[in-house]
């Protein structure tokens, strides 16, 4: 018998908040210091998804740690300004809080900041378990941090849904074996998203919701 979904884990940046010009900023600003006039803004949404060791160690891993300084200076002190709410996450948040779904964060960011961007868009409240680059020694899409969120809240992989923008999002819910939901506001684009095959695809956060729905067998299949 198939489990009810009762557990969402959520991705943060590009899913639950619109941190897109504050991350292509920051990545443009480093670019244009240490590789001047090589890169523009479709260069750097590649980047977007992995930790910033990754992508700058694949740059050049002498000047790793100094980009990712630069990268974090540039990307703190425009924060609060670039940051900006998508519509429906926090009326999807609290809704779901409501229906009794424990929620978690699942993301590729340092703690610090995560939190700076969850309390920042007043979601703090809605997610006891932050699991970010810190805990970790693996990363999306290996199964570990997924694994982490879902053992601290008591859950199971076949009663969870991992959602996100990026590939490692989908990936790492397959790789965990939760259900997958992809946001078709991914800064990548709906059909790159919907080419690695998840459970459904959002048009919107308040689709979640509907979708558990029927999922769970309390909405009928129109």
């Amino acid at each position: 018998m198939t489990k009810k979904i009762n557990t969402i884990l959520f991705d943060l940046d590009g899913t639950l908040i619109n941190t897109i010009d504050l991350i292509v900023a920051s990545f443009l600003y480093t670019m244009e210091k240490y590789y001047p006039g090589e890169y523009k803004r479709e260069d750097v949404v590649s980047f977007i998804g992995p930790p910033l060791a990754e992508t700058f160690k694949n740059l050049d891993p002498l000047r790793m740690e100094e980009m990712m300084t630069t990268y974090r200076t540039f990307n703190h002190q425009y924060h609060d300004e670039l940051v900006k709410e998508y519509e429906g996450v926090k009326e999807t948040l609290e809704e779901l809080s409501s229906q009794g779904y424990k929620m978690a964060i699942v993301t590729t960011k340092r703690r610090e900041t995560a939190v700076k961007g969850l309390e920042l868009m007043g979601l703090e409240h809605f997610f006891p378990v932050v699991i970010s680059i810190d805990e970790v020694t693996k990363y999306k899409p290996d199964p570990q941090p997924l694994n982490m969120a879902l053992e601290k809240l008591g859950s199971s992989s076949d009663e969870a849904i991992m959602i996100g923008d990026s590939e490692h999002d989908i990936l790492g819910g397959i790789n965990t074996g939760t259900k997958t939901a992809g946001v078709a506001w991914s800064v990548k684009g709906r059909d790159y998203l919907e080419s690695y095959n998840p459970d459904v695809m959002l048009d919107n956060m308040m689709d979640l919701v509907e979708y558990l729905a029927k999922t769970n067998g309390v909405l009928e299949d129109s």
